[in-house]
């Protein structure tokens, strides 16, 4: 297995946050080495839809705009999402030869996220689930929710773990999802999600652990990060695409 780097890398502009995420991706793909846990935490909140969301469905624009909240879009599938301070970002970024076990989508969710529901579980004292295709949670209830993108020689495994975040802000924010997991059972958001109540510096501390990432990135694809947040993730071309 090759190395895996950390770094705690957090822009002020989230249209940067989510450019690194997938700059530090094609730096994998086209420069090879090994893996990057990446992490980051929003100062300002606003909602994030997945590549292939329409904003129209999955978002409530009116609120949004009385609201002042950014909506942007990621390059990775899954679903809409509102974020802020008090939510954790984690990107890897790993080479797919990395492990057998992340040949095939399904089995790239089944392996990371069985690791980081085994490095969170002693914190909370209680066994991390894993539900639908992509969430976390506790008792039913969601904390996190994780999505993938894919290149042909590397793949970024990215999501948000809710540590302290006003949950009400989700509700206020997008309506009920036009495609649900079967175990959220037609529950608001209110009843669906819920704060882990850890510090970041734990969870963080647990992670990079779990994934043996003990050195630091000392080289971040500055130029990359600048040309994608430029042309793409600051653009309403992208994202209002759909």
């Amino acid at each position: 297995m090759s190395a895996i780097l950390h770094c705690d890398f957090t822009r002020e502009a989230p249209a940067e946050n989510l450019a690194a995420d997938e700059a530090l991706l094609d730096h994998c793909e086209d420069a090879g080495g090994g893996g990057v846990l990446r992490f980051w935490e929003p100062a300002r909140n606003f909602v994030v839809v997945g590549y292939a969301n329409r904003v129209a469905t999955e978002v409530d624009p009116g609120f949004c705009r009385s609201a002042g909240l950014p909506i942007l879009r990621r390059c990775s599938g899954g679903g809409t999402v509102v974020q802020g301070p008090g939510c954790l970002n984690y990107a890897l970024i790993l080479p797919i030869s990395h492990s057998p076990q992340l040949e095939s989508v399904s089995s790239t969710n089944q392996f990371i996220m069985s690791r980081i529901g085994a490095a969170i579980t002693p914190l909370v004292g209680t066994p991390v689930e894993i539900k639908g295709h992509t969430d976390l949670a506790l008792g039913g209830i969601k904390f996190a929710g994780n999505a993938q993108r894919r290149r042909r020689r590397c793949l970024l495994f990215h999501g948000v773990l809710l540590l302290d975040f006003d949950l009400a802000l989700i509700e206020q924010s997008l309506p009920m999802p036009s495609h649900q997991p079967d175990y959220r059972a037609n529950r608001p958001h209110r009843d669906f999600v819920r704060n882990l109540g850890l510090p970041s510096a734990v969870v963080k501390s647990a992670l990079r652990q779990a994934w043996g990432a003990q050195e630091s990135l000392v080289a971040l694809p500055e130029d990359r990060i600048e040309s994608l947040t430029r042309e793409r993730y600051s653009t309403d071309a992208w994202n209002s695409r759909f």
